[in-house]
């Protein structure tokens, strides 16, 4: 199928696709907890199947595309979720078996290029420039890739291949399920300009509410618009990130070098709560609280992480990886924020709530100037950090945080 963009609809490449610029793979698993449960059970096969607790308030881990053809999403209670599809088998998570397939499969990947950076256990992007000789081009690597994981695995996974990291993930999610999707660098804006303008990355509900507003629907309409009037209406990094995203611009290189480290700080609170006031105080707290470790230790983070405990123990955690890396408060807390906003909470209070910066980076090694949203934002927290080292921790603390009390640890 040619490329093409839109939405609702799977797309794939036919053979014939030229991807000798589409050099930047992003591969991502299939619906992964669900389909390592399905080894093991193979009598379900094609049917609706969801992974979680047993409990009467445990939470949706996973599903399958069956059971999401039913509106059945992650962190969704189990209990929402066997109401939209009562014909659904929930079977409980394995996370060890997890773990052991996505170091196969992230072997695999190695076995192709040794530029791979990946993004979370089931999903990473490839650089496949340097192994064409070898190989073949981009496309047929990307063919073999999936072949060696269905043969040695038993899993699927879909890939995007594309000149950029930004456009490569999307093309991976365009494929989906069990497919491939290339997008040559002369036929990037074909693809993107039809997308919808949450599409674009970092672009959350908040801002694709406020740009749909404005009339601005699709990414060929943001790329319509000139920078200087979105920057007006989201600000001026703002702005011209969202026009370079919707020109395919991207610099960002595949970096094999991020690190399986993090820096967080979490809390446990004394009584239950599902108060917004409360856990965005406490968000910001604690995001004031990783960006001064992050930058002492001079890295930034690449992706940050929200970590919340329910009442009754369940545990899910939600990521966004970031453009650039950041070490600013701000930047993390905004992040950790949205990704509060977008979770339903199924009724239950918050036990505990965590953030966390992940993927990390030496300070200035991931970032262009022309992308930088923390400018500003950095500028401040550095006078913050002198006022630190002078008069001790704490000498300058946002308004919002001055009357917080002790917390349990």
């Amino acid at each position: 199928m040619s490329v093409k963009g839109g939405q609702g609809t799977r797309q794939v490449s036919a053979d014939g696709v030229d991807s000798s610029s589409a050099t930047v793979l992003h591969i991502d698993m299939d619906a992964f907890f669900a389909s390592v449960e399905l080894l093991d059970r193979p009598e379900l096969r094609g049917k609706p199947v969801i992974v979680g607790g047993e409990g009467g308030r445990s939470v949706v881990t996973s599903a399958t595309y069956e059971a999401r053809a039913y509106g059945v999403r992650s962190a969704m209670p189990v209990s929402q979720a066997k109401r939209l599809c009562p014909a659904a088998v929930v079977v409980p998570p394995h996370f060890e078996k997890y773990r052991h397939y996505s170091q196969q499969v992230m072997g695999i990947f190695r076995d192709a290029t040794p530029l791979v950076e990946p993004l979370s256990i089931d999903e990473a992007f490839l650089d496949v420039a340097g192994a064409r000789r070898l190989l073949g081009a981009p496309g047929d690597i990307a063919r073999s890739l999936r072949a060696r994981v269905s043969a040695e695995t038993g899993l699927t996974c879909s890939i995007g291949a594309a000149s950029t990291k930004f456009v490569a993930k999307l093309a991976s999610t365009q494929s989906k399920p069990d497919g491939l999707l290339i997008v040559p660098a002369e036929s990037t804006l074909d693809f993107l300009h039809p997308l919808p303008v949450a599409a674009l990355w970092g672009v959350g509900k908040a801002t694709a509410d406020s740009l749909r507003k404005r009339g601005l629907m699709t990414v060929g309409d943001i790329a319509a618009t000139p920078a200087g009037v979105l920057q007006k209406w989201v600000g001026v990094a703002a702005g011209m990130k969202l026009h370079d995203l919707s020109m395919g611009r991207d610099p960002r290189r595949v970096n094999p070098e991020s690190a399986e480290k993090s820096v967080g700080h979490e809390n446990t609170f004394s009584i239950d709560t599902d108060d917004l006031r409360i856990l965005r105080r406490e968000l910001l707290d604690q995001a004031e609280r990783v960006a001064v470790r992050l930058r002492r230790a001079g890295v930034e983070g690449r992706t940050i992480a929200l970590k919340l405990r329910f009442e009754d123990f369940t545990t899910i955690t939600r990521s966004r990886t970031l453009p650039e890396a950041t070490s600013t408060a701000r930047r993390i807390y905004d992040q950790a924020v949205e990704l509060l906003e977008e979770q339903d909470f199924g009724g239950q209070r918050i036990r505990l709530i965590g953030v966390r910066a992940e993927q990390l980076v030496p300070a200035g090694g991931d970032s262009v100037s022309l992308w930088s949203e923390d400018d500003g934002w950095r500028e401040a927290e550095q006078v913050i950090d002198a006022a630190a080292a002078r008069f001790g921790s704490g000498a300058i603390r946002p308004a919002a945080l001055l009357n917080q009390g002790k917390r349990r640890p």
